[in-house]
């Protein structure tokens, strides 16, 4: 299993991203997606997911701003960010797991990670 993250960069405050995750091994009509992020000093942190049926969890800090979805066709799930703040700079990994809804917010819970990409919100 192999998932690829993708998309990270330098964006200003206010300014929009989307991250891209690709999976191979794996299916996300049977996994669920999720968007973890780690700033320097800091723990990870959830920041979103969505079940293989469907159902969507935010982090209040993002709630409103982001968006997470996932193509099945293309076996990818994706993070859109808009009005992006610098206290969102951080490398952002997605994750897969046969997750549930309590444990949708839980890192341990999922079981294959990607290898990170950076977003970096600055003027």
């Amino acid at each position: 299993v192999q998932l690829q993250a993708s998309g990270g960069g330098l964006v200003q405050p206010g300014g929009s991203l989307r991250l891209s995750c690709a999976a191979s091994g794996l299916t996300f009509s049977t996994y669920s997606v999720g968007w973890f992020r780690q700033a320097p000093g800091k723990a990870r942190e959830f920041v979103a997911a969505v079940k293989w049926d469907g159902a969507t969890a935010y982090a209040d800090s993002v709630k409103g701003r982001f968006a997470i979805s996932r193509d099945r066709a293309k076996n990818t799930g994706y993070l859109q960010m808009f009005s992006l703040k610098p206290e969102d700079t951080a490398t952002y990994y997605c994750a897969a797991g046969r997750v549930i809804l309590s444990t949708m917010r839980v890192a341990e819970a999922y079981n294959y990670w990607g290898q990170g990409t950076l977003v970096t919100v600055s003027s």
